[in-house]
């Protein structure tokens, strides 16, 4: 599923700018916020995926 790798790269992407966050760095913050929210949306994104495959083997 792409969603989900590309969810997996998010993760590893943000995780130098939380190291940095935590030495005090705000920009470093603010960057992570950003991360976290399309973190959030992709998440969404495979939620509803699998949502949509799950309703698709039933019958109406």
């Amino acid at each position: 599923m792409e969603a989900y790798e590309k969810l997996k790269q998010l993760v590893a992407e943000v995780e130098e700018d939380l190291k940095k966050t935590e030495g005090g760095n705000k920009a470093a913050g603010t960057r992570v916020r950003h991360s976290m929210q399309l973190i959030k949306e992709t998440a969404q994104e495979i939620r509803e995926k699998v949502l949509e495959m799950r309703d698709a083997g039933k019958t109406p």
